[in-house]
């Protein structure tokens, strides 16, 4: 076997893995299967064919949030490059590829290397990168893959000092290419004033470690949901971004045929979209890197977007949709008004607000039903969650046995917990599955 044969056969394997009851959510009563295998398996999973917890997401949402993305960026006239450590699955990064994303983004080189080994060829690291290791990885992935594109992102000089010092050891290394972040007082990363950003643009023109080819900011972190304030936010943060794209192109500090100019969470990503393409001397890219959208959620992000829907004069139901659930047992129910739910903090996230009940089964119930209104989970432990209801809905009460679906509130946070998620019909028959590599 030629080395170009070792290569295809273990991408083979990384985008088509085998699943086993070594992970959690695979049925132990049933042999190996590749993942391209499960959706002929016919399993369902309210006919209990798999073990709970189990996340799952649902096909119809996933590919309606898939297309109304591309179709928003395009009409926007703009690119997407979305964040891909949201998922960490090749399976759903061919899947953003294959609608029309430009590249896609990761935070770190261990991301990368996954987003390159799926097939990603324009990549994004929304991250400063500074250590020896992470820059020879970069370089080791671009001297195999002679059409890959790596940009990560500088904020300091000490960063560039740090760049420069690793490629004068290593002079036969090819320059970075990198983006000029622009940051916010108080937030993350990124240059916090005019004059260090400038300082540093012109520093990096001087360089032969590293080539300026954009600009970038990330508006995440002051969203607020409301419009007033966060459309105010988000022009003052994007004028900073035009100002200095302005003074880079007038002074000739970008090295590339087309400048890249990049913003967008999963927030407010509306309020930057359309100052992604500013006025310049050289073409502009503009690049949103939203990643939630392609589950979307039940929570934090429901909340945020129904603002950015008000905007875009969407009505219900027609932008993004939760697309994932994570569904678990009544394993007891210990006193009035308690249900203890065999899922927790190792199952589905919790960082920024509690799992949502949305939907009951009865053990042996093929259909799912909607859950009263005031169940509310309060509390997660390390494998349990703790459901709660009013004493007027006792009469609705869960029994031992049922199985309640929960939505979640951060995607990021829920995809991390898994190998793997069946990839399910609205009557929850398993069509598919994906894959994470965290």
């Amino acid at each position: 076997m030629t080395m170009t044969d070792t290569t295809a056969a273990a991408d083979q394997d990384f985008n088509d893995p085998l699943l086993g009851s070594s992970f959690k959510g695979y049925p132990r009563t049933q042999p190996p299967r590749r993942r391209s295998e499960i959706g002929a398996a016919g399993w369902n999973v309210l006919a209990g064919d798999l073990p709970l917890p189990l996340a799952v997401l649902k096909r119809e949402a996933l590919e309606h949030n898939l297309a109304w993305m591309q179709s928003r960026v395009r009409e926007w006239g703009i690119d997407l490059a979305p964040h891909g450590k949201t998922t960490m699955s090749p399976q759903l990064f061919q899947r953003q590829l294959d609608a029309g994303a430009w590249g896609l983004t990761f935070a770190t080189v261990t991301q990368l290397g996954v987003g390159v080994a799926a097939g990603a060829r324009r990549t994004l690291i929304a991250n400063q990168v500074v250590s020896d290791e992470d820059l020879a990885g970069i370089q080791l992935l671009l001297q195999a893959h002679a059409d890959l594109r790596v940009v990560f992102l500088v904020d300091s000089l000490a960063q560039l000092a740090l760049i420069e010092d690793w490629s004068k050891r290593h002079p036969e290394s090819v320059p970075f290419e990198v983006m000029l972040e622009i940051g916010v007082e108080g937030a993350r990363t990124g240059c916090r004033t005019h004059e260090e950003a400038v300082a540093l643009a012109t520093r990096l023109r001087d360089s032969d470690a590293a080539k300026l080819v954009g600009i970038e900011t990330y508006e995440g972190q002051g969203a607020t949901g409301s419009s007033e304030p966060d459309t105010a936010y988000a022009n003052t943060l994007m004028d900073r971004v035009e100002a200095i794209a302005r003074h880079c192109d007038t002074q000739q500090l970008f090295e590339t045929d087309e400048v890249l100019v990049s913003a967008g969470g999963s927030a407010i990503f509306d309020l930057v979209a359309g100052r992604l393409k500013p006025a310049l001397g050289s073409p502009v890219r503009g690049l949103l890197r939203s990643g939630c959208y392609v589950t979307h959620d039940h929570g934090f992000y429901k909340r945020m977007v129904s603002a950015v829907d008000e905007r875009l004069g969407c009505g219900c139901g027609e932008s993004l949709r939760p697309a994932m659930e994570v569904w678990a047992t009544v394993q007891s129910r210990p006193e009035p008004g308690l249900a203890i739910l065999a899922v927790g903090k190792r199952d589905i996230s919790f960082d920024l607000s509690m799992p949502v009940p949305i939907a009951r089964a009865a053990r042996g119930m093929l259909e799912a039903q909607a859950v009263p209104a005031g169940w509310k989970i309060t509390a997660l432990n390390d494998q349990h969650a703790y459901l709660r209801w009013d004493a007027a809905e006792e009469a609705q009460a869960p029994v031992v046995g049922d199985r309640v679906g929960l939505g979640i509130s951060h995607p990021c946070t829920t995809f991390d917990k898994w190998h793997w998620m069946p990839v399910v019909e609205e009557n929850y028959r398993v069509s598919d599955a994906v894959a994470m590599h965290f």
